[in-house]
């Protein structure tokens, strides 16, 4: 199993770790608005992160002699998951290492951006200001490097790859075919 989740793990955190950096550029260029750079960055999420499907559909069919329960499978699909997770957060803090002011400029647009619909949405002024508070103090939670690299694993990644693995592992199950049936050509068992 190791091998399956690290080949697939590895795999699906090289590609969203290349979209983020793609999109990162893009951004600072001026090429991509903000909500359209969080609708690509969660679209490449889910593209990469279907490394996840076929890493259980590798190892159910390469080491499982074809058959894999739910379980197993969501075990091979949440390592899958927490490798390409922890590269995704990596990448994040080696960004925010090598470019920090470009870093820095993008988490302010962030902040813009969600007062800014608060306005358009018209809601009361003193809803703004709790608001303001309390992206100001997630702000300062921001600052520490650890609480970032959590932050930016288990929050913005890691349910995205939870949500795939299930989906993954539920399409993917497929009960082990009895000895009986590996032998028998026409067993009626075999056509349902």
């Amino acid at each position: 199993m190791r091998k399956v989740t690290l080949i697939f793990g590895l795999l699906s955190g090289a590609i969203i770790s290349i979209f983020m950096i793609i999109g990162l550029v893009l951004f600072e260029k001026g090429v991509m608005t903000m909500n359209f750079s969080a609708l690509v960055g969660y679209g490449t999420m889910v593209i990469a992160l279907s490394m996840v499907f076929f890493g259980i559909k590798s190892y159910r069919d390469n080491y499982q002699n074809g058959a894999i329960g739910f379980w197993k499978g969501v075990q091979v699909g949440l390592f899958i998951s927490l490798i390409a997770s922890f590269m995704y957060a990596l990448t994040w803090e080696t960004y925010m290492q090598a470019r920090p002011a470009s870093a820095a400029a993008f988490i302010e647009k962030c902040t813009e951006s969600a007062i800014n619909k608060m306005k358009e949405n018209g809601d009361p002024p003193d809803k703004i200001d709790q608001q303001i508070k309390e992206l100001d103090h997630m702000m300062n939670l921001y600052r520490n490097p650890v609480f970032r690299f959590g932050f930016t694993m288990l929050v913005e990644i890691l349910p995205v790859g939870i949500v795939i693995t299930l989906i993954s592992a539920a399409l993917l199950r497929k009960k082990e075919l009895l000895p009986a049936q590996h032998f028998e050509p026409n067993n009626p068992r075999l056509e349902t």
